[in-house]
């Protein structure tokens, strides 16, 4: 990053441990919701940039790449989707292809017989059901193979701008810390945070809280001395609370470092990451 966007992201990562307050009293309903929302305005200054962290050109990719980035990361999709999508760029190209040859190009990401298994048979389904392109309609991408709420989700959202919830392992993690529930069934967080914000607030919030939990809320070890929202955090204390040692802690653009995309948006402040190397 330039001097100018680390001292914008130093600013915005400047918390004031003045304003934060303890209290024995229960928080009530309102109080809660309250504070939600200040949480969602105040990310939403320090990450105006916060977008899908995979690679995708239109909602097929987007598909494709949201069911290969479970238990792995959204860089080694992004570095393994180019081969994949340049040799099969439809659903009826996949859906024809050989299993092995698509196993071999996305082994990178892990569990590849079984996501080779996924995406060929949602490709068939997509092919044969749906006239070859993808549905825009939760109730239908949820039945194809391998798909889920959490997944039809991001698609929804990101490829046809359907607000949404997306109830990954880091969205899970920071709504729980701040106490917005106390739920753990995925579909009961999602149905308990779209009763605090307004639908059209979904998607954005989504992308904001797992851009804060992959850059500061992180799951072992939090950067709590510098996180931009302490004050407003009842979890404060949980993780690194000196700010020099909880800077070394920051990751991505908010460390200096690259994201996670290879293409990712104009705005984005980071740097693009490194195409899939010969060694995978």
């Amino acid at each position: 990053m330039s001097g100018k966007q680390d001292s914008a992201v130093g600013e915005q990562l400047s918390p004031s441990p003045g304003k934060r307050k303890k209290s024995d009293e229960p928080e009530s309903r309102l109080a809660m919701v309250r504070r939600a929302r200040r949480i969602n305005r105040e990310l939403a200054e320090v990450f105006p940039y916060a977008h899908p962290e995979l690679d995708f050109r239109n909602p097929f990719e987007l598909l494709i790449a949201t069911v290969l980035s479970a238990q792995t990361t959204d860089l080694r999709v992004n570095q393994t989707t180019p081969a994949l999508f340049a040799k099969y760029p439809t659903p009826e190209d996949l859906a024809a292809a050989v299993p092995e040859d698509v196993e071999e190009l996305i082994r990178p990401t892990g569990f590849f017989r079984a996501k080779t298994k996924s995406i060929m048979g949602l490709s068939a389904v997509i092919r044969d059901d749906f006239g070859g392109e993808v549905p825009g309609r939760l109730k239908d991408l949820v039945t194809l193979p391998g798909v889920g709420r959490k997944t039809a989700f991001v698609v929804l959202g990101n490829a046809f701008g359907v607000p949404g919830i997306t109830v990954d392992t880091h969205f899970q993690r920071l709504v729980r810390r701040w106490k917005w529930t106390d739920q753990e069934d995925p579909v009961k967080i999602e149905t308990e945070i779209a009763a605090i914000f307004p639908k059209s607030e979904w998607t954005m919030l989504s992308h904001r809280v797992i851009f804060h939990g992959r850059r500061i809320c992180h799951a072992r070890k939090p950067a709590c001395g510098a996180c931009p929202i302490t004050h407003l955090c009842p979890s404060y204390g949980e993780g690194e609370t000196d700010p020099e040692k909880a800077r070394k802690l920051l990751k991505y653009e908010m460390g200096g470092y690259p994201g996670q995309r290879l293409s990712p948006p104009p705005d984005y402040p980071g740097k693009p990451a490194p195409a899939l190397g010969p060694t995978g």
